[in-house]
């Protein structure tokens, strides 16, 4: 935990007040915006990796669905001709869950940063003593004395609960991803194929299920972490949609 702590942990959070510091404005919700999107900016590559596999298997599901139905009886020949027909087109089954591991520990650290490392003295404004040990040098120093403004634009208590607004952009932002990382499903193409339908049931109601979730926390979590939530999940949509889209063919210049 110690080593969690000093590798993910306190390089975020004196991200975040550096960011809150040396922005033109000194705007913690523009400091958080800044941490979340830089947090995800080097995470870019293994989001990549993860992309480019979903879009492989998704490729690979006309195929994968032949095979189960040829191979309905016999499941250790169907998972002989499944692993031959990756290994054929160089699909690595594992390549989905090693981003995910490599990015968890961010996840975490971040989610750490926002929810407990900005405990600041309602009255002085002060960082507790606690969060003030995590900070280095300068920032320290600085920060000792210096007081952090938790409202943002003008009007957002970062610090407060329970706001509707956010936990409604939270939980919209989080459906919009939530579709578009869903694998599109089709019909089963196997007769009386009751577990493939099960998942499909289950699937579609995660599709509503985990947004609500999202909302529902980030209503009675204080407003910086929805921030963080809503920057995430908008980041998250755009890099899906610039990576999924289809490589045009090369043109062929007529000759005359």
């Amino acid at each position: 935990m110690a080593l969690f702590h000093t590798i993910f942990y306190r390089p975020i959070f004196n991200a975040l007040i550096a960011a809150y510091h040396y922005l033109p404005v000194h705007d913690l919700g523009l400091a958080i915006i800044a941490v979340t999107i830089l947090t995800l900016t080097v995470l870019f590559w293994p989001s990549l990796i993860q992309v480019r596999s979903s879009q492989m298997l998704q490729e690979l599901q006309p195929k994968l669905k032949e095979l189960q139905q040829k191979h309905k009886n016999n499941r250790e020949e169907l998972a002989r001709q499944t692993m031959a027909l990756y290994r054929q087109h160089k699909f690595n089954p594992l390549s989905s869950c090693l981003p995910i591991i490599v990015q968890f520990p961010f996840f975490i650290a971040l989610y750490q940063v926002f929810i407990s490392g900005l405990k600041i003295d309602p009255v002085t404004h002060l960082l507790a003593p606690e969060r003030l040990a995590d900070l280095y040098g300068s920032l320290r120093d600085i920060y000792a004395a210096a007081p952090i403004v938790t409202t943002s634009f003008g009007f957002l208590d970062l610090s407060a609960t329970k706001n509707i607004v956010l936990a409604i952009l939270v939980g919209g932002s989080q459906f919009l991803l939530t579709r578009l990382l869903a694998p599109k499903s089709t019909p089963p193409s196997v007769p009386g194929a009751k577990d493939e339908r099960s998942a499909t049931s289950i699937l579609r109601q995660m599709n509503y299920i985990t947004p609500f979730s999202f909302a529902f926390i980030s209503y009675i979590l204080p407003a910086g972490l929805s921030l963080y939530y809503i920057t995430w999940n908008l980041f998250q949509i755009g890099q899906r949609q610039i990576l999924a889209r289809p490589k045009r063919p090369p043109t062929i210049e007529s000759k005359p």
